[in-house]
């Protein structure tokens, strides 16, 4: 089993930064894809950034790209995600999920293990 833990969420007016941050343990982290996705109020869960085992590959939804990077070090056992030139609608909770393959997917149903969530506010 692995558990994963999201920080780094608060609250940030628009065109700011926030780093957050996802702690894996309880399972061999380099072997898992990555991927954070992001919950608005009242709206499905959707995809943000994803990358592969070795960092090698990564993918961003077309919303965030340009602003928002995804990054891993396996030897912290943790993946970050970098957001720049914050919105208003970026606010929402965040969440990191790990795959039991090394490749990437915007599909949130092929991952297997997910975190609690991390809050993101953003004011205007």
């Amino acid at each position: 089993q692995v558990q994963l833990v999201e920080s780094g969420g608060g609250l940030v007016q628009a065109g700011g930064s926030l780093r957050l941050s996802c702690a894996a343990s309880g399972g061999t982290f380099s072997s898992y894809a990555m991927g954070w996705f992001r919950q608005a109020p009242g709206k499905e869960r959707e995809f943000v950034a994803a990358i592969s085992k070795n960092g090698g590959t990564t993918y961003n939804a077309y919303s965030v790209k340009g602003r928002f990077t995804i990054s891993r070090d396996n030897a912290k056992n943790t993946v970050y995600l970098q957001m720049n030139i914050l919105k208003p609608e970026d606010t929402a909770v965040y969440y990191c999920a790990a795959r039991g393959f090394p490749s990437i997917t915007m599909t949130e149903s092929r991952y297997d293990y997910w975190g609690r969530g991390t809050q993101v506010t953003i004011s205007s």
